[in-house]
């Protein structure tokens, strides 16, 4: 039987070893997990080794191979020959990407440059060949009390490239780097303490690769250009690591100077408090240090735009660098695949190989829609390899009370949300439904069973629709709420109204009760009045205008989760609150529910009290209503507004869209079922 210790190691690539002396925890994420994106001093880098990859990697032999030794000259020639070669200078070899790799050390490198020099005896023909390692580096060198030095990452990295070429028999007694910020080359001799360090190094690095990620750096100035800083979150991490467990109180102030944020993202009651008796009463004396507040790191929102393709019958493809839109053959749109997010397809439509190809390269995930917004699947690549993140996810999901731990906090969320919004925009808020839905709220964080927290959500469910009527604001005249295909009062941007010919509608209507409503002058066959009186919720289908706009952000928040939750590593088909079964993203569910008020509800009553929808914007296909395709394109538009909206961060207090929002909280997400922070924290807001 064979031992592990006998089995050759995973062999490192020195630019990891850079990592990981640059910061441990990038060198876990990009090398454990396989985690990596591009940022602008990645490109730069990129950019800067084109020329020097193009090279064939070839090195002359370390000792020139035995020949048949030549016939002695005469006296004459050997005077010309020495005084020949005195005056010559030493031949100098480029040799360009130049793969090796030392069973020793366990490591591999590709050197972008190796300068090959003659032995130090010219007369020696078969003496080692001296070999001086070049590596380019974008940035400038360290300034050092003796003039510039070299950063210990790299210092790493061009050590190895020299004890590398040793080890395949060269002579390399120093290394060069090429800062191309100065245009210096920065020398580093190659002693017995440089090995013993960068052994000492590798050693560290395999521990890394077997434990924990290590944690994150402290206030380090590095993590403002760091390329993982979206995926990492230092100061997040910190903050909710350090920050002492605070069920706050929605309807009283918070002790801001014992608590670093004060929002609160509920607690589970059987979880003492830090400093507090079993109770939650403060002891005497104590006072909680305050956390610091993160930096912001992130950008707020991303730049890149989604195209939404909802017309039956057109094509998308590639051309070179380009997506383009095609109805009969011609062009009639077109958008850089470098600033696409994603691509939607509703409907009936196709797309060419070569662009989901090209989408898959670049990670750019590709959704598929019904014509009436089911959100029907994903398409994305394999950019994210790590599968510790979904190990993870599966421990806690075979753990009952680990997944109902979770789930307390979601609901939580999503009943906030749902109080906050009815408190902020209903006409008259029901004091009856805020207290119902403030105790669900609680009550939620101490359910002791799912099917007892069901019981809760659904009833705050019914309690939150029964009043969502009153959030709907269409006007004290009747007129705004029945309009024909030209739009009226509800259309956009103040089309052409028919309140002289709903007027007649109405009284025949009235006189002819029981028949089905009559259609206006102009409406297109089969056009029907919609009103947004809203009673209860339906779906599948949806039965109603308000309910179609519901069901279609639901769809596509649920797609968004999605991605977010590939995104971050997650099986999206294995949630905590949501149960599995056949064909159901489960836990993008899960992580929806915080932000289905938020963002679809938010969504469905902008576009109805804006009137920037109405009426005449449904179609009816048996019991189903859906929106029209000039309705479906002006909600497309909302919906990316609302996506893209930034807001301060509940708990991190910096602005993000609520894009980038749902990432955050699934990579909270993530951090919690690792163990990196103590808990999972649900978004909600005020």
């Amino acid at each position: 039987m064979s031992n592990e210790a006998d089995e050759p190691q995973e062999p490192l690539p020195a630019r990891m070893l850079n990592e990981f002396v640059y910061c441990p925890r990038l060198f876990y994420y990009e090398h454990v997990e396989g985690v990596f994106t591009h940022n602008a001093d990645t490109r730069r880098g990129a950019a800067l080794h084109k020329r020097v990859d193009a090279g064939k990697g070839a090195l002359p032999d370390a000792i020139p191979a035995i020949i048949e030794k030549p016939p002695e000259p005469d006296a004459a020639s050997v005077g010309e020959t020495a005084s020949a070669e005195a005056a010559a200078e030493p031949e100098v070899i480029h040799s360009r990407s130049v793969s090796l790799a030392s069973d020793r050390l366990g490591v591999t490198a590709k050197m972008d440059l190796v300068e090959i020099r003659a032995g130090n005896d010219p007369s020696d023909l078969f003496a080692p060949l001296n070999v001086v390692p070049v590596d380019y580096k974008v940035g400038s060198p360290r300034e050092g009390d003796n003039g510039p030095e070299i950063w210990d990452a790299d210092r790493m990295q061009l050590g190895l490239q020299c004890l590398i070429l040793r080890d395949h028999g060269y002579t390399c007694t120093e290394g060069v780097i090429y800062y191309r910020g100065t245009k210096q080359r920065v020398t580093l001799a190659v002693t017995p303490e440089l090995e013993t360090w960068i052994e000492a190094q590798i050693a560290a690095a395999r521990r890394t690769m077997t434990g924990p990620i290590p944690p994150p750096l402290v206030d380090s100035p590095k993590c403002a250009r760091c390329s993982l800083v979206t995926v990492c979150l230092p100061d997040e991490t910190r903050m909710l690591h350090d920050a002492p467990s605070h069920p706050d109180d929605e309807d009283s102030p918070t002790a801001q100077d014992t608590f670093g944020f004060d929002r609160e993202f509920g607690i589970v009651k059987e979880r003492p408090l830090h400093g507090t008796d079993g109770d939650g009463a403060s002891s005497a004396g104590t006072a909680l240090p305050a956390p610091r507040q993160p930096r912001r790191l992130i950008a707020a929102r991303d730049d890149k735009r989604p195209l939404y393709i909802a017309t039956a019958g057109v094509s998308v493809g590639r051309k070179s660098e380009l997506v383009q839109v095609k109805e009969k053959g011609e062009v009639i749109a077109e958008i850089r695949i470098s600033d696409l997010s994603h691509l939607a397809i509703f409907g009936a439509a196709t797309v060419s190989t070569a662009l989901l190809q090209t989408l898959c390269e670049k990670d750019i995930p590709v959704s598929y829609f019904s014509s009436g917004g089911f959100f029907y699947g994903l398409t994305r690549g394999q950019s994210l390899k790590n599968v510790f993140t979904r190990i993870a996810q599966f421990e806690v999901a075979g753990d009952p009370a680990a997944t109902l731990r979770i789930a307390r906090l979601m609901v939580h969320g999503k009943i906030r949300n749902q109080r906050t919004l009815l408190m902020r925009n209903h006409a008259a808020p029901p004091l009856t439904t805020i207290g119902r839905m403030k105790h669900a709220a609680q009550n939620a964080l101490e359910a002791i069973s799912l099917e007892e927290l069901l019981g809760i959500e659904g009833s705050a469910a019914l309690a939150y629709f029964e009043s969502f009527a009153g959030m709907i604001k269409l006007g004290d005249n009747a007129d705004e709420a029945l309009v024909g295909d030209n739009g009226g009062p509800g259309g956009v941007g103040g089309r052409s109204s028919l309140a002289g010919d709903s007027e007649k509608i109405d009284a025949v209507d009235r006189a002819m009760p029981g028949k089905p409503p009559r259609r206006a002058k102009g409406d297109a066959p089969g056009q029907q009045f919609f009103t947004f009186d809203f009673t209860r919720r339906n779906r599948r289908p949806p039965r109603d205008a308000v309910n179609a706009l519901l069901s279609l952000g639901y769809s596509m928040l649920a797609r968004d989760c999605t991605v977010a939750a590939h995104a971050v590593g997650f099986d999206p088909y294995v949630g905590f609150y949501h149960q599995p079964r056949f064909g159901r993203p489960a836990l993008a569910l899960d992580l929806m529910e915080e932000f289905r008020p938020l963002i679809a509800d938010s969504v469905a009553l902008t576009l109805i009290n804006t009137k920037v929808i109405g009426p005449g914007d449904f179609v009816r296909a048996g019991d189903a209503v859906n929106l029209s395709a000039a309705g479906r394109k002006r909600f497309f538009t909302a919906y990316e507004q609302r996506m893209n909206a930034t807001i301060v961060h509940p708990v991190f207090d910096y602005q993000v869209s609520y894009r980038r929002a749902l990432e955050l909280q699934a990579r909270l997400l993530a951090k919690a079922l690792t163990g990196e922070i103590e808990q999972y924290v649900p978004f909600t807001t005020r």
